[in-house]
């Protein structure tokens, strides 16, 4: 099993006053992490997902845990598997850290949806042996 990794800077725009990261932020953050999961781990930019296919993968479910804040001028580091791979949907988890520390994780399933139709649809079977190689192993 691959995990994807992807870094970013907490820059000034993602802080509160107090100079942490508000919280609602790293929500953004997440879906860049899935953004360019996408992109150069799937070779399936958001552009042509959404432009040309018609397709979208929006979260039907997430749930975070906030483990310590995260300040202005960290650097995250993100990591994306794969749980399940449904027909048309994925559970994921990210987790975010910072040097040695947790920051945050992630669980959260995302939905192939026919943009036009508004109704999920299956992976096709290119993108699903993509997705294939993050998907953790389980043991029976």
């Amino acid at each position: 099993m691959a995990a994807f990794t992807h870094r970013t800077d907490v820059m000034f725009q993602h802080c509160d006053p107090a100079g942490i990261v508000f919280y609602p932020r790293y929500f953004e953050m997440i879906n860049a992490v899935v953004e360019v999961f996408f992109d150069r781990a799937l070779d399936w930019s958001f552009a042509t997902l959404h432009g040309t296919e018609r397709m979208g993968v929006p979260m039907g479910r997430i749930a975070a845990d906030f483990h310590a804040a995260s300040r202005l001028g960290d650097v995250l580091d993100w990591t994306l598997t794969i749980d399940r791979l449904g027909r048309a949907s994925a559970d994921i988890e990210i987790t975010g850290t910072c040097g040695d520390e947790a920051r945050l994780s992630v669980r959260g399933t995302l939905v192939l949806v026919d943009l036009d139709r508004m109704k999920s649809r299956p992976w096709p079977e290119e993108r699903r042996a993509g997705l294939e190689r993050y998907l953790k192993e389980t043991t029976a």
